[in-house]
């Protein structure tokens, strides 16, 4: 299969770029924001939705990096940034649009309860697939 790269420039991108990172798993030392050129990055393992199948019996993950651009600002609740080997599973991203611009605040929800919050500018993402990807027995699951 051929790396995924995705590009987000309004809700309905991003949408798209949510449902492909849904149930990816990263340590809290794989998150960098560097306030000088406004980029915030996430080092994940995504898990392979595209390519589930209802009789399969492996899955896949691969290693991807989601960067976004024009960021102002970063928050986090739920996260001990001091614990860089914690692990954390991403639910979903949303955005909150603020004002008749187009800022706002993105959020990368995370499993148990906690979220990361970005101020940004507009919408400016990118989902890159940086590696082969490697079989998994495990899919994710959700109560329901």
């Amino acid at each position: 299969m051929t790396d995924l790269k995705l590009l987000a420039l309004d809700s309905d991108d991003l949408a798209v770029i949510s449902a492909h990172m849904q149930d990816a798993v990263f340590k809290v030392g794989d998150i960098a924001y560097l306030p000088r050129a406004r980029q915030f990055s996430l080092v994940a393992n995504r898990f392979v939705w595209e390519r589930t199948e209802p009789k399969r019996r492996s899955f896949e993950r691969r290693r991807t990096i989601l960067t976004f651009k024009r960021v102002e600002a970063v928050r986090s609740t739920g996260i001990d940034r001091t614990r860089n080997d914690d692990v954390r599973s991403l639910l979903a991203l949303r955005f909150r649009q603020e004002g008749e611009g187009p800022g706002g605040v993105l959020e990368l929800v995370l499993a148990g309860g906690g979220m990361i919050a970005l101020d940004v500018e507009c919408i400016e993402g990118q989902l890159a697939d940086t590696g082969a990807a490697w079989e998994t027995s495990r899919k994710p699951g959700h109560p329901g």
